[in-house]
């Protein structure tokens, strides 16, 4: 049996230009849908996630979103955090106060900041705060062996959670990583056995747009190269905030991502001086309808 139509967006996260980011379904009226149903359409879009908007169960929050890869759920994921947000203002389900929404997520109530650059919209999430992690002695060598013989950066790679785990490392420089060809096979066995999405690799550029270049691979849900990723840029920017307390970049920069793939996303960090770490950027609408789905 069909339930009543709903409303559905489908939008490009972090995206300066329409096509350049990465894609979001976002489902507003589906508080009916059972858990398997929100899986079994979250698997039929075929996106990385597709989120759903629902009330609030704390008097906190603006909005409670659950997110879905086509596999399972997760409690947070950046880009589709941004996105539920953009999708929440543009059809009105909430109104800001000030300039500042409330996330309810399985990672807990996120702090939404809205800004604009020029005539767009910019949102920015406080990511969850990350910590690192002891690696197991064969996960270090897994990570090793997938990053022998490239030249590395000057902070060393870790194994860094804050909403999701990633490994990461940097790279010596921006043509190093666009140029390195990963074993995709190793960075899958590597997320398994670490029980983590797999490895982001980042590296400082002199471009005049943007001053770090981010490339990830979320081999842990099946993904094979992402072309814009909030948390793990989030990771990152604590990484180095904690590693460079001092440095041109510990109190944010610009990155960009996704090029070597066919996009070109920009994303914003802002790092506080209390190290909390904010990711932000402009999404855009693209589809908006209703989509019709069987229980």
């Amino acid at each position: 049996m069909a339930n009543p139509p709903v409303r559905y967006l489908q939008l490009d996260v972090f995206a300066e230009k329409v096509g350049g980011g990465n894609p979001l379904g976002v489902v507003i009226g589906a508080a009916a849908w059972s858990d398997s149903t929100m899986q079994r359409f979250a698997r039929w879009t075929g996106l990385v996630e597709t989120t759903f908007l629902l009330p609030p169960s704390r008097p906190e929050a603006s909005y409670r979103v659950r997110i879905f890869t086509p596999q399972r759920e997760i409690p947070f994921a950046g880009h589709p955090t941004i996105g539920s947000a953009h999708a929440a203002l543009e059809t009105g389900l909430v109104q800001p106060q000030g300039l500042r929404l409330v996330q309810e997520c399985g990672a807990g109530l996120l702090p939404i900041q809205i800004s604009h650059d020029g005539a767009q919209r910019v949102l920015s999430v406080e990511a969850p705060r990350a910590r690192v992690l002891e690696p197991d002695a064969l996960h270090a060598k897994l990570v090793r062996a997938i990053i022998d013989r490239t030249p590395l950066g000057a902070l060393p790679p870790a194994f860094v959670e804050g909403g999701r785990r990633w490994w990461i490392a940097e790279f010596a420089d921006e043509t190093t990583l666009r140029q390195w060809q990963p074993d995709h096979a190793a960075i899958a066995r590597l997320a398994k056995a670490s029980d983590s999405l797999g490895l982001c690799i980042f590296a400082r550029s002199p471009h005049a747009d943007y001053e770090v270049a981010v490339r990830a691979f979320p081999a842990g849900v099946g993904i094979v190269e992402d072309p814009a990723s909030g948390a793990a840029n989030g990771l990152i920017g604590a990484w180095i905030a904690a590693g460079e307390p001092d440095g041109k970049l510990s109190r944010g920069y610009r990155v960009s991502q996704g090029r070597e793939i066919g996009h070109d996303a920009r994303i914003g960090i802002r790092i506080d001086s209390d190290g909390a770490v904010w990711v932000g950027g402009i999404t855009h609408t693209v589809v908006d309808g209703q989509v019709s789905w069987p229980d």
